[in-house]
């Protein structure tokens, strides 16, 4: 319990024009958060729905291509294409956020001559099978890029929104509160120190005048 003095009442009115300011600040940063995150949003988001659908016209074009070459074949030449892709993990910085930065040093689809077998023992529709598939693995990674900025942003947004909450719904109407009661408790103390010096002054001047 805090006691009700006049400089416990100047430290609870510093205390909430600090709150106030923290959340006026909190607000404004949340806000260029937010401005970050549609931004990163809608590329995503429409990315996504792209490659959904590369994925399914790349899983139609691997079928015919099982149909028609057989499937050994199609599994020889997958292992003949297997192979390791140079990538590089960095920390990244996003309006003080930090998050992994995924970047490529080599691209993933290759032109028909850099392929490690015999076009001639291939077919067009299981050329065509691989390219869709590196395409879509080169695009995957690509996009770790937004999903990196997109979740940290996800999770400071969540945690201002919580903090800001806090402020706003919790500390600030309970130092409010606390202000106000302190402020009734001292004006009343107030009045009675004047009542009573003004008793004392009467029953002076009575006592004086006898």
């Amino acid at each position: 319990m805090i006691q009700p003095t006049r400089t416990n009442l100047l430290l609870l009115r510093d205390r909430l024009r600090a709150v106030v300011n923290c959340t006026t600040i909190l607000k404004g940063r949340r806000q260029a958060l937010i401005k970050e995150f549609l931004k990163i949003t809608r590329p995503l988001i429409q990315s996504r729905e792209e490659l959904s659908l590369a994925y399914a016209r790349a899983i139609d074009t691997l079928h015919v291509s099982k149909a028609r070459e057989g499937r050994p074949a199609v599994e020889a030449l997958a292992a003949a294409n297997r192979r390791e892709i140079a990538v590089e993990v960095a920390e990244g910085n996003l309006l003080g956020l930090r998050f992994r930065d995924l970047t490529m040093h080599e691209t993933v689809a290759r032109s028909f001559d850099e392929r490690p077998y015999d076009m001639l023992g291939s077919s067009p529709w299981l050329d065509e099978a691989i390219e869709e598939f590196e395409g879509i693995v080169e695009e995957m990674l690509a996009l770790a890029n937004f999903e990196g900025k997109f979740r940290r942003l996800a999770e400071e947004l969540v945690r201002l929104t919580r903090r800001i909450r806090s402020l706003e719904e919790r500390i600030r109407p309970q130092l409010q509160k606390d202000i106000q009661g302190m402020a009734q408790y001292l004006a009343e103390r107030e009045r009675e120190t004047y009542f009573r010096l003004k008793r004392f002054k009467t029953y002076a001047r009575h006592h004086a005048e006898r």
